[in-house]
């Protein structure tokens, strides 16, 4: 990998994800690439943006707020951020600032601030996943899936927020078919709520290609196009 340009990279993942998806009987133009530039310096999505990609993501909002600046300084309208981590309520209206979509909106807590904070500039809107936690560790980050439905109703009571469907993240100790299943199954539940709410946020570089077999329609990819951090 190393030895390959950015541009080859990012080609090779181009091509696995056309070819994933023809082979799910679902076309590439349906497909949102995310990639992951966490750990990079602004001088990487600048790069990526040269070569026609927009959408970035990031974990860590001490990180991605200088980061989205300088590459809007440089490049300014052409990046679009997404906020892929766990995200702290105080970070919240640091958030705002950059990213257009959340896709870890996981708790109430959560949701009040992002309200209260959105509420300060009612022209203001934000995209949301819900991010759903498939292990049994009630301290990891995301939303218990029994708790699917309710949290929705309050995430689409709220005219400044727009769901657009679920996201997951596979466990290490588990195949990744059995996780994929049940984020499609959670989405297919959201749907029934809000057919808008479609959209899963799932598949990273180890696994995407399958990821694109369960649904998924935005895939975070990092080291597989970036290079190692």
């Amino acid at each position: 990998m190393n030895d390959s340009t950015l541009a080859q990279r990012l080609e090779a993942v181009r091509e696995r994800i056309n070819s994933a998806a023809s082979n799910s009987g679902r076309s590439a133009k349906d497909i949102e690439l995310i990639i992951v530039t966490k750990n990079h310096s602004a001088a990487l999505p600048i790069e990526l943006l040269d070569l026609g990609e927009t959408q970035f993501g990031e974990n860590k909002d001490q990180e991605a707020s200088p980061k989205a600046k300088e590459v809007e300084y440089v490049r300014p309208g052409l990046a679009t951020w997404h906020f892929v981590g766990q995200l702290q309520s105080n970070k919240v209206r640091s958030v705002l600032e950059y990213a257009s979509c959340i896709h870890s909106l996981d708790r109430d807590s959560l949701l009040k601030e992002l309200v209260k904070q959105l509420a300060k500039d009612t022209e203001k809107r934000i995209q949301v996943f819900l991010e759903l936690n498939l292990t049994d560790d009630p301290n990891r980050g995301g939303l218990d899936p029994k708790d699917l439905s309710r949290f929705a109703e309050l995430v689409m009571a709220q005219p400044q927020i727009q769901l657009l469907g679920v996201m997951g993240v596979v466990g290490l100790d588990v195949e990744p078919a059995v996780d994929f299943e049940r984020i499609a199954k959670a989405s297919a539940e959201l749907v029934s709520l809000d057919p808008a709410a479609k959209f899963i946020s799932a598949g990273m570089s180890g696994d995407f290609e399958e990821a694109l077999g369960f649904g998924a329609t935005h895939l975070r990819i990092g080291t597989a196009i970036t290079g190692n951090r």
